[in-house]
């Protein structure tokens, strides 16, 4: 998932890298749940260099995280092909297929990258068997050859960085060191707790953290749900307050182009019932709401506080997609403050009729406000 960072007048969109690396002394992880396509990880590390960002001795990589192929952006678009009209909307970067080779425990790791004897003979193995279900599929075989002329490039620029991650973490604890999880996609893209089928191929709530790391479920101490002041989604899927105009006047702002694949987010209204869901899913007790500037202009904005399903009221989110496409969203509206937020430095300096908007989501969710943001920069970020 990429995320995008703005340190004065530098901006980073990273994929991969976590956003610490910009913090100089930092040591970043990057844990045994993520997959990673070396080259694309080779091409972050010589974009960081670029800028003058070193990360030597600061950035190491889980020697258990799983590899993303060539075969696996092949197979996901003949996969997205065949669905037709009921594609999922996915990136085409191979993730769901290289999830898929993990489960199946047919999946090449960071170690089998760096482990120059054995490699050659895993991935002829292993691109053989994918060819063999290209062809069935009608797409486009794989060379061995490019394949492994590629990974083993970028096994040699990669092979410092990689690492038992997960001792390193144990040892920053029992060292009563902190340690900051950053998570990467929604709730709602969760493969378990999300709008299945319309997710990704992994677990992107806060369980995911421990999961994803090594980390010890009793030492997570907080956990911090980052939502915006207004509600987005990108590729497919059902999104109960969609609504077009919202999107169009943060379009035309220049706002939620992904940092990934550069598409327009949809946009909406706040959904109050799903991020009430999603702060129960992850055990949330603190906010960071953002880009609550988006909704600077507007004179009356709208919560989403109920659904109604089939005539009955609800207050969760329904398991079943297609009924998730039913429901009707029951609002309760709010006056906008029309006023330019960018400027404030304090949680007083917000408009008052902004303040009350954010107290009421809040309380919606049932968790407080610790950080509000009005802008990419870092010195529009308010500690509440």
């Amino acid at each position: 998932a990429g995320h995008t960072v703005r340190v004065g007048a530098k901006e980073y969109i990273l994929h991969l890298i976590p956003s610490g690396i910009l913090r100089r002394g930092k040591v970043c992880l990057i844990g045994n749940g993520v997959v990673i396509n070396p080259t694309s990880l080779v091409g972050e590390l010589d974009g960081l260099k670029q800028k003058k960002v070193n990360v030597k001795g600061r950035l190491y990589i889980s020697d258990k995280a799983h590899l993303v192929m060539p075969y696996h952006r092949e197979l996901e678009a003949c996969a997205e092909r065949g669905k037709g009209k009921n594609k999922i909307g996915t990136t085409l970067r191979g993730i769901g297929p290289a999830y898929g080779d993990k489960i199946a425990r047919t999946g090449l790791r960071m170690a089998d990258l760096v482990d120059t004897k054995n490699l050659e003979a895993r991935l002829r193995t292993r691109v053989r068997e994918a060819n063999r279900l290209i062809k069935a599929f009608g797409g486009k075989a794989v060379s061995f050859k490019a394949v492994y002329e590629e990974y083993s490039k970028a096994a040699r620029r990669l092979k410092p960085f990689v690492a038992n991650t997960t001792k390193m973490l144990h040892d920053a604890l029992v060292a009563k060191k902190e340690v900051l999880f950053e998570g990467a996609q929604g709730t709602y893209l969760d493969i378990d707790q999300g709008t299945y089928p319309f997710v990704t191929s992994s677990n992107t709530t806060s369980g995911g953290a421990c999961t994803g790391s090594g980390m010890p479920p009793n030492k997570v101490d907080h956990v911090l749900g980052v939502i915006k002041a207004y509600t987005t989604r990108v590729g497919g899927g059902p999104f109960p307050t969609e609504d077009d105009n919202i999107g169009e006047m943060l379009h035309n702002m220049g706002r939620e182009f992904g940092a990934t694949t550069g598409r327009p987010r949809r946009c909406g209204w706040f959904d109050a019932v799903a991020t009430r869901q999603a702060a129960q899913v992850n055990g949330i007790d603190q906010l960071a709401i953002t880009n609550i500037d988006g909704l600077d202009k507007l004179s009356e904005i709208c919560v989403c506080t109920a659904y109604k399903l089939r005539g009955k009221t609800i207050d969760y989110v329904p398991t079943i997609s297609e009924d998730i496409e039913q429901v009707k969203p029951v609002y309760e509206t709010f006056p906008g403050w029309q006023t330019d937020t960018t400027k404030a430095k304090t949680w007083k300096d917000l408009p008052p009729k902004a303040r009350r908007y954010l107290q009421a989501i809040a309380k919606m969710i049932d968790a407080k406000i610790l950080i509000a943001s009005i802008g990419p920069a870092r010195n529009q970020t308010i500690f509440v």
